[in-house]
């Protein structure tokens, strides 16, 4: 092994390290067990997480000359929720070419944009088929400041389901989340050998029993089109109508705009509208 190999093995091995103890096992789900000399995930929990075994992974960790490949990077990022610079960081130290944005999650037009910035009043945002948000307004910036953040994932089913309970804002998650993955589901039937379409739900099989189960029954639905409700630590609770409207120009992709269904909610929102640094939560971690 050549001493610039040997030295970012070396690096890689502290990178990783550093990334699993920052996160609590609460944090995605996990009971904190017994004996735990460390606040952060154990080895054996990452892996697990990831989908790969407890071996492999202990190797990466320690540095060892192993292969390894994109799709098996990209679940351990996801894993110790890397932001895009942890995640080019990632691969670069385990010597694998840095992908290129993935051609499956399109780019939004700057027109689509700018009608996106002209709904000030309610939060509105760009969705593709697979969850991922494309672009969204100020309105939806301040509803969902995780979600949209720089280092936020840009996957509602993702933010849905492994955001720790003490911060999901989404209140009506019974009824809501089983068709949410309904309706992915039923997209998922144009997507079998798409890789971002397994990984995601490799991944979100993996960290979250609840959307195992969902996944699981194999139902399938139109994308919903109903009474959202959510939870602002600031502004208090929201009720929200969705509007879905298909952009034919870029397939499968479409705007939703979520409209308040009552005056109490119109109230609300227009305060968080004109205090959009107000904390969603009332906590940090």
């Amino acid at each position: 092994m050549t001493a610039t190999l040997s030295a970012r093995r070396t690096e890689l091995a502290s990178f990783l390290r550093s990334r699993r103890d920052r996160i609590t096992p609460a944090e995605v789900g996990m009971p904190p067990g017994l004996r735990r000399r460390t606040p952060g995930l154990r080895r054996e929990e990452v892996a697990q997480l990831a989908g790969v075994s407890i071996t492999w992974y202990t190797w990466l960790e320690q540095g060892r000359p192993i292969n390894v490949s994109g799709q098996i990077l990209d679940a351990i990022a996801r894993t110790l929720r890397l932001d895009t610079a942890e995640r080019d960081h990632l691969y670069r130290l385990a010597d694998v070419p840095v992908p290129e944005v993935t051609s499956s999650v399109p780019r939004i037009t700057p027109a689509v944009q700018t009608v996106l910035d002209a709904m000030r009043g309610i939060p509105a945002a760009a969705l593709n088929s697979r969850w991922d948000m494309l672009g969204w307004n100020t309105a939806a910036a301040a509803v969902w400041p995780r979600l949209t953040a720089p280092e936020g994932s840009r996957n509602v089913l993702w933010e849905m389901f492994t955001t720790p309970e003490c911060c999901r804002c989404f209140v009506n998650r019974d009824t809501g989340l089983p068709h949410m993955v309904a309706s992915f589901r039923a997209a998922f039937g144009q997507h079998l050998d798409d890789p971002a379409w397994t990984g995601l739900i490799r991944e979100l099989s993996a960290i979250s029993v609840e959307f195992a189960r969902l996944w699981a029954t194999h139902d399938v639905a139109a994308p919903p089109s109903q009474t959202m409700t959510y939870h602002h630590a600031a502004a208090g609770r929201l009720s929200l109508s969705l509007t879905r409207m298909d952009l034919p120009a870029i397939p499968e992709t479409y705007i939703t705009a979520w409209t308040p269904v009552d005056d109490e909610t119109r109230r609300r929102l227009d305060w968080l509208l004109a205090n959009p640094d107000a904390p969603a939560l009332d906590h940090t971690h």
